[in-house]
């Protein structure tokens, strides 16, 4: 959807390419001199991959890194050149489709190996890069560290047919910075390397990549030949360990929606599924037409959800529907009536209002339900459409920064 094009329903996603620009630019500052490569998996996270993919490679990501072959393929389909890695091993049969759009492949079992091997010959092309990825305690996947040689010497014998352009572990701790379990991951990298490069020589042409978005922001010793920024390009803390540590981030994504319904209920009446809430006084009820289909978790209400409209908050009431939600709104302000048809509902995001700026985070219905920011946005349904623009949050941010 173009910046300017309206919503198709009363619903949509903003999203911010200035703050996703401004938290790319930042990040490098703070990771340099190792370089930066932008994770676009899950739809950028929600925010819409090739957008995302396009503000980060403006500001100075070096690449690009996604979960799943279609996802490199789909990038490619939008004529996005740089590199990029796909994070795990994948099906064999999409294995011809990491040679065909040139993905960079990441390698950890002989089986793949031989499979990525038939595929390039198959194709007549030489060169294909791969990274080995290795399990340095993540218990995910990646070659056991006392594999590693082995793993690697596989690749050697198919060269020139694969080049070892990579090598890479995942962190998974460094959300919490004085947790040594971080230490002892990157102890076990470094050990292999000196396995697979014994005399050194070699391991300076290869890329080393250690660092997730929390490992970017807490641990220097994390940051080698690039970091793998996901969740921060986005403006959304990784972990409360490293709160303190993104105040330079802008969030990218507010979620709004316009009141579809206006009613009065009286005191003693209930709202939605199940009759679970009750009204103890007489109040203005609106219906937002987005639910649970689209990503606003049902129980929102039970944990103390709140929405934005006319810069005041406003409690969720009742069990969240599928495609709808209630609000109170109380009663008339200033003479007025509290909220109208049409009037703007933000559920993430910052909206203006007698008392200033009003904001919900993703973080905040993160810590309401028990779960963290990345679930929050990436939960957000496709159906919902998603407008580019400049948020009220970054235009307010960059007036504080003139």
């Amino acid at each position: 959807m173009s910046e300017l094009e309206e919503p198709t329903r009363w619903a949509w996603v903003d999203v911010d390419l200035d703050a996703i620009r401004h938290n790319v630019e930042h990040l490098r500052l703070v990771v340099a001199p190792s370089e930066l490569w932008a994770v676009v998996k899950a739809d950028g996270y929600g925010h819409g991959a090739t957008e995302i993919a396009r503000a980060a490679l403006d500001s100075g990501a070096q690449g690009l890194c996604v979960a799943l072959v279609q996802e490199g393929v789909e990038l490619r389909d939008a004529g996005i050149d740089a590199p990029i890695l796909v994070l795990s091993e994948q099906p064999l049969d999409v294995i011809d489709d990491i040679v065909r759009y040139r993905l960079m492949a990441t390698v950890y079992t002989e089986a793949f190996i031989d499979a990525l091997v038939s595929a390039a010959l198959a194709r007549g092309v030489q060169g294909v890069p791969v990274h080995l990825k290795i399990d340095t305690g993540m218990q995910r996947v990646g070659a056991q560290v006392a594999d590693v040689t082995d793993v690697a010497a596989v690749l050697q014998t198919h060269r020139p047919t694969l080049l070892l352009v990579g090598v890479f572990t995942h962190l998974a701790n460094a959300d919490v910075p004085d947790d040594d379990f971080t230490a002892v991951q990157l102890a076990r990298l470094d050990a292999a390397l000196a396995d697979v490069f014994p005399s050194g020589s070699e391991s300076s042409s290869v890329l080393v990549h250690a660092a997730n978005s929390a490992g970017a922001l807490a641990h220097p010793s994390a940051r080698r030949s690039f970091v793998r920024t996901g969740i921060a390009i986005y403006g959304i803390s990784p972990g409360h360990g490293v709160d303190s540590l993104c105040d330079g981030l802008r969030p990218a994504l507010s979620l709004k929606a316009r009141v579809a319904h206006v009613k009065r209920v009286e005191a003693g009446t209930s709202v939605s599924y199940g009759q679970r809430y009750t009204f103890e006084r007489g109040t203005t009820v609106a219906t937002v037409p987005i639910g649970y289909a689209d990503g606003v978790p049902r129980r929102l209400f039970e944990v103390g959800g709140e929405v934005l409209i006319g810069g005041r908050r406003c409690p969720i009431v009742g069990a969240v529907t599928m495609d709808q939600l209630m609000v109170d709104c109380g009663e008339r302000i200033d003479g007025a009536e509290a909220v109208a048809v049409g009037d703007e509902v933000v559920l993430l995001g910052e909206q203006s209002g007698a008392d200033g700026p009003q904001r919900i985070r993703a973080e905040d219905w993160a810590d309401a339900l028990g779960t963290i920011g990345y679930e929050i946005v990436c939960g957000i349904g496709p159906r919902v459409p998603r407008r580019r623009s400049r948020s009220i949050h970054s235009e307010m941010l960059g007036r504080q920064d003139a």
